[in-house]
């Protein structure tokens, strides 16, 4: 009898560790679920940087950039492209890139992404390729206090 009592007893508390560690877990979004394929090995060089994904395509634009912000005076003000600009919102200034393009920027000292939208014209510094509204910056900055970074920049196209 004490052993069939240990034997439930154990299960019970099995039991309750599995539920505590299932409702420990993260659930996983749409986003998440979404299986990459591999690059095939056969593609031309001019596409061996490109990640394909099941909606979109990301192909490279330029590695090792300088990304930075542009924040509160330009705030509320109109952009290049006629919208007013808001710091708290994924957009970004880009010297050639088309308005309404989508890009991603990495950050290559930590792996974060963002993905922006640019619409506006700039930087207007040489060594600088792209601007980013304060909110874009930030979430991939590895450290809040710096105002630039190097990052990767790529397009994104739906197939």
């Amino acid at each position: 009898m004490k052993k069939i009592v240990t034997v439930l007893f154990l299960f019970v508390l099995a039991l309750y560790g599995y539920s505590q560690i299932k409702s420990k877990e993260k659930t996983v979004s749409f986003k998440d679920s979404i299986k990459k394929e591999k690059a095939n090995p056969l593609l031309p060089s001019f596409l061996k940087d490109t990640v394909f994904d099941s909606n979109v395509k990301y192909v490279l634009y330029k590695q090792n950039g300088h990304a930075s912000y542009y924040a509160d005076k330009f705030h509320g003000r109109k952009t290049a492209s006629g919208q007013r600009f808001d710091m708290n919102k994924m957009t970004a200034a880009h010297k050639k890139l088309p308005f309404g393009s989508k890009i991603r920027v990495t950050n290559q000292a930590n792996g974060k992404s963002v993905i922006v939208e640019v619409n506006d014209r700039g930087p207007f510094v040489k060594s600088r390729e792209i601007d980013l509204s304060k909110k874009a910056f930030m979430t991939i900055a590895s450290s809040k206090s710096s105002g630039s970074m190097k990052v990767t920049i790529e397009t994104i196209s739906k197939k």
